[in-house]
This record gives structure tokens, sequence and C-alpha cells, in this order.
């Protein structure tokens, strides 16, 4: 094909013509055969995914530029994703692109261009995390004294698993729940961060109980091996743990991004360990020792607080020294008290006297019999008042039947004939009952005024005195009357003239009974 290119072309060339797609596809064969896989090395541009979930990005050095391009199925071959500013070295095959006349390179592998790179991507890493805040001591937990259950993110065939189990079983055996997962390699921070996770969403008492502490551990190990526990989906995950997290990744001077975000950090997997539980034996002995100093303490106060009663109950007055003064109150109050109480009923009968005085029995008869005579009045006039307003009611009711002609409305002038005959019946009733109901009530006053009546407390052994005709209720009263005259319950009886009679103006009757 060079020669066919290198003819001259001029009027009757025989050079061949090619199309569009020949040439395309030509230069790709060319490159594809002429590299075929390739390592490359630079820094890293334009980083771009694509909605598809293929990644486009830029190896650049100072003067040139080369497309790369991962399909999204070979991501997940990938150890490092590529960032902006990392230098790198990718390996892949090149290839060209004919629908835009370009060539770029498909990379299957990214590896960081040595230990600078790496640790220039760590530090970006942690600036940004930090800037989250995902490193303040503020949203850090504290770890639980005595967990019942302690999980293990680790792998579960390496030494680091038997070292926290035996430094567990001889401080303080608990309960261990294994996660296990790739300590290093491509699969470590997928597997490390899904184990968190995980932990996370067991639910406490269930079948599978959630551990109160986690435990992320790895033995020591170059800063390629310890890489997945950098990785920013393990930092998140770590983060965003609700369970208390023990990072133990490498040895004492290894530090990796999980280190920044765990609640603790221990220098080894042992150290997690003992951060993770105290020692049996020390809280026994210290138990014993609180216990000890207890009872004591509650001895001396018992026996200070013994001192101290005793001391004030000989301070105290003799019971009998006590209740001698209420006791001379109490009989002092009962040989008063009949007394009090005769006297009490005594000025209630006077009040009670003063108060019944103008309830006189004359006033209630004339006003029970004005009221009787009264009612009687009325009884007498209503009957001939109904009777008179019912017949003049049937005049007009027959005057008004005598105009009509036999119609329906003769029949409807029965019907309320009808039903006036059944008005006058029950205003009849009503009377009669209105009548009875105010004899029953006189009826009532009078026995009220019989029960007020000084006869009858005269028949329970009182008596009135009367003097010249007049009701006495006063020896000096009595001494000024000419005659007396006793009134008791079956009669009276008269007495002589008394000796100092004097003449007094006349007094109106005040009504008052003894």
């Amino acid at each position: 094909m060079s020669d066919l290119i290198d003819a001259p072309d001029g009027p009757g060339s025989n050079a061949p013509e090619f199309t569009v797609s020949e040439i395309s596809g030509a230069v790709k064969k060319t490159l594809e055969g002429a590299f075929g896989r390739i390592r490359v090395r630079g820094e890293v541009g334009r980083v771009f995914r694509a909605r598809s979930g293929h990644l486009y990005y830029d190896i650049k050095d100072e003067r040139n530029v080369l497309a790369c391009t991962t399909w999204k199925g070979q991501l997940a071959n990938l150890t490092v994703m590529p960032e902006e500013g990392m230098e790198v070295i990718v390996s892949g095959r090149l290839t060209a692109f004919g629908a835009q006349s370009k060539y770029n390179l498909n990379v299957e592998q990214v590896e960081p261009a040595g230990a600078g790179a790496l640790m220039a991507m760590l530090e970006k890493r942690k600036k940004q995390l930090a800037a989250e805040g995902l490193f303040d001591e503020a949203r850090k937990r504290p770890l639980p004294f005595l967990p019942e259950i302690i999980g293990v993110v680790t792998s579960p065939s390496g030494a680091v698993i038997r070292d926290i189990l035996h430094r567990l079983r001889d401080r303080f055996p608990r309960k261990v729940l294994i996660w296990p997962v790739a300590v290093q390699g491509r699969d470590c921070a997928p597997q490390v961060a899904a184990a968190i996770d995980g932990f996370n969403q067991l639910s406490p008492g269930g079948p599978l109980p959630r551990p109160d502490v986690i435990i992320v551990a790895r033995g020591g190990g170059s800063i390629e091996d310890l890489w997945g526990f950098n990785e920013e989906i393990v930092a998140r995950a770590a983060a965003a743990s609700q369970i208390p997290l023990i990072s133990a990744v490498g040895h004492e001077t290894d530090t990796t991004l999980i280190d920044f975000v765990s609640d603790r950090r221990a220098p080894t997997p042992t150290a997690a360990a003992e951060m993770a539980v105290p020692v049996r034996l020390e809280l026994l002995a210290h138990f014993d020792s609180q216990s000890a100093r207890l009872s004591g303490a509650l001895s001396r106060n018992m026996t200070r607080r013994g001192e101290r009663l005793r001391d004030l109950a000989r301070a105290l007055p003799r019971p009998d020294s006590l209740l001698a003064t209420p006791r001379q109150r109490y009989d002092n109050a009962a040989s008063r008290l009949p007394l009090a109480l005769k006297t009490g009923v005594q000025s209630r009968r006077l009040g009670l006297a003063h108060i019944t005085a103008p309830l006189r029995p004359k006033l209630l008869s004339q006003r029970l019999q004005t009221l009787s005579e009264r009612l009687d009045a009325s009884a007498k006039r209503l009957v001939p008042a109904l009777a008179r307003g019912t017949s003049r009611a049937r005049q007009d009711f027959d005057a008004r039947v005598g105009r009509l002609t036999p119609t329906p409305l003769l029949r409807e002038n029965t019907r309320r004939r009808e039903k006036l005959s059944e008005l006058s019946r029950r205003l009849q009733t009503a009377s009669q009952i209105s009548v009875a109901g105010r004899r029953d009530h006189l009826a009532s006053l009078e026995r009220i005024l019989q029960s007020l009546n000084y006869e009858e407390t005269m028949k329970r052994g009182y008596a009135v005195i009367r003097g010249d005709g007049h009701v006495v209720t006063t020896k000096s009263a009595a001494e000024q009357a000419s005659s007396l005259e006793i009134q008791f319950a079956d009669g009276r009886l008269k007495l002589g003239q008394t000796k100092s009679a004097k003449p007094r103006k006349d007094k109106p009757e005040q009504g008052s009974l003894f």
C-alpha cells in the first residue's frame, strides 16, 4: 500500500482510490499491530464518567495529550481510580476511533507512578475528608466499657485474628463475630466497607446480634499493601458507622485514612483487643476493694449515727414530762364540757324562743281562715263560670250550626262540638284537681299552725301565766299584777291578789311561749 500511496498523482495515474472507512480501518490495524499492549506514564488530566458508566480521561506530559478510555466492564479491575493531577502508569491497547479521526488508549490497568504519587493522592484525600469534618474529635463516640459482642473485620486466615482472640481470652472472654474480608488488593476496599455497613445493619437482639464495638485489623505491610484502607469508600463507611470503631491497620508507624475517621486508633491488633475490654482479674480486685471500702464506710457511718442518736436522746426530756401539760389540758376541757353543753343548749333554746315570738297562732289562724274563705269562694265561682262559659259557647255553636246547610262543614262542626265537650270535661277535671291541691295545701298549713300552737307546747309540761288578763313573762310583771291565772294543758288555775300589786300601764301581748 505504501507503493501505491507514493505513486505520483497526475493525469492518467493508476493510483487506487480508497474510501474513508478503508483508510480509517487501515490506520486502526496499523496502530494496533505496531503498538499492541503498551504502558504509558503521565499525569492524569480531565476525568469524565459518562452516563453509560464508561470512564474517559487524559494522560499528558509537558507537550502532548493522550486520550484514554476504560469501559464500564473494566472499571472493576482497576486497583486505583484515576484522579486529576495524579501521576500514573496506565496499561492497555492503542486503538483508533474512525468516526472522529482520533486515536486513544483503552486502559485496562492504572498504577501510581511510585510512592510519591500515592502519598500525593493520599494527602489530597485527607484534606478533602478533613474539610468535610470527618476527622473532628467531637463526632467520635466513646468505646463501651464492657461490650457483650465484638465484631472483627479482618482476614480469617491470618495471624491477626488469632492474636485478637488470644488477647481477648486472656483479658476478658467475650463473644466475637468475624466478618472475613480481603485485607489487600483490589477487593480489599469494597469488602471492608461492606463489612462495616453490614455490622451496622444487624438488629440488636436478633438471630445474629449486633456487635457493641467493631475492630478493623490488618498486619503490617508496604503502602501498596495497606492502600485499600486509604480508599475513600472505606473512610466514609467508618465515619458513617453507628457502632464505635477501632482501627488497627499495620504497625505503630503505619497510618491510613481509616485511622483518622475511626473512634479510636490502636497501634497493633493486639492493642485493639486491649482497648476493647478491661482485664477481668483487675475488675474483680477493684470490685473487692470497693466492696471492702463500702462495708467499712457503712459501718463507720452507722457507728457515728448511733453515737449522735444517743447524744440527742440524752438531751430530750422524759416522756412523762412531755405529756403532763397536754394531759392537764385534756382533763380541764373534759371537766368543762358538760357545763358548756348545757349552756349551749340553753342559749339556742332562748334564741329559738326569740325567733318564734312573732309567729303568733292567732295571726296564722286568721291568715289560714282568709285563704280558706278565698279558696272556697273561688271554687264556688269556678263551676258556675265554667258552666256559663260552656253554655254560651254551646249556644254560639248551635247558632252557627243552624245557619249551615247539611254539608261537610256540618260534620266538621260536629267534630268540633265533640272536641269542645271533651275540653269542657277536661277543664272541669283540672279545676277539681286544682281545688283539691289547694285544700291539701291549706290542710298542711293548718297542721303547721297546730304544731306551732302554744297549747301543743303546754301538753309537754309547760304553763302560761297571766296577770290581769295579760301574759306574764317576768317576775317583776307578776309582782305588779293584781291577780294571777295559770293555764295548764288540762285547765286554768286562778290565784289570789298579790301583795305587791301596783297599777301599771297595759302592755301589748307578747305571744312568747314557755
